[in-house]
């Protein structure tokens, strides 16, 4: 089973990357499960035809008992990608890494990675704090891999940073590794050189490039990932590169 936890600053596209990602491993023959682990709970939407999927902290404010299988909680997506939201708590009432580490146990008590049998699990992971529930993919072992994903822009360099030096700090314990970079362009000015900079500086690989694209927009206004609106684009085979090296081990 493949385990990759995708990380990046707070609108930096990560959703989008994560759910693209995730057709592409599906149109590729695997079972996928996405696990979006942001308050926001909108992670798969664009696997869902646009649809918003009820999170599972909701479900639990909302029910007196647990719910008795992972089909209550979940939603099958685009090429068949099972879809789970973590939310978060009554806004202003508790803590969003608190949902995601109560997701996690009710999923394992639900067995669902032994039951579903998944290929490929990605979790879609806000990186502009790194502790408590947010770290948890990399510190738990429920990860293997870590993309960060990040642009040229102050902000989401200094996230990537953040994310950077939290895996490192559980490299002894054998938890999840930074596999690379997935540069996300915003085409900011001299943008490859100061990403390229910064992976230098960390020893990391871009493993991919992302471009600013009108049809990823123009496909998420229609509730859709592009590999699923058209999978002969350019901005597509970037995604599908990227799944086939990942499956192959090369990144």
């Amino acid at each position: 089973m493949l385990k990759i936890a995708i990380y990046g600053k707070g609108g930096i596209g990560k959703s989008t990357i994560t759910s693209n990602l995730a057709a592409a491993f599906a149109v590729q023959g695997h079972r996928v499960i996405q696990i979006g682990c942001d308050p926001k709970a909108d992670s798969t939407i664009n696997l869902l035809g646009g649809e918003l999927l009820r999170p599972v902290m909701s479900y639990l404010r909302e029910n007196d008992t647990d719910p008795e299988s992972f089909e209550e909680i979940s939603r099958e997506g685009f090429g068949g990608v099972l879809c789970i939201e973590t939310g978060g708590p009554t806004p202003g009432l508790g803590c969003a890494g608190r949902g995601i580490i109560a997701t996690f146990n009710l999923l394992e008590d639900l067995r669902l990675f032994e039951t579903w049998q998944p290929d490929v699990v990605l979790y879609d992971v806000l990186g502009d704090v790194v502790c408590g529930g947010f770290a948890a993919p990399i510190r738990e072992g429920y990860a293997e891999k870590v993309l960060i994903v990040t642009s040229g822009e102050k902000m989401a360099l200094y996230a990537a940073n953040n994310i950077q030096t939290a895996v490192a700090n559980f490299e002894d314990r054998g938890y999840a590794r930074v596999a690379g970079i997935v540069l996300n362009h915003r085409n900011v000015p001299d943008e490859l050189e100061k990403v390229q900079a910064f992976a230098d500086e960390h020893g990391l690989p871009i493993v991919a490039q992302i471009p600013r694209s009108d049809d990823i927009n123009r496909f998420e206004d229609e509730g859709k990932t592009v590999i699923e609106g058209d999978q002969k684009l350019p901005v597509s085979e970037r995604f599908l590169d990227l799944a086939r090296r990942l499956w192959d081990g090369q990144v």
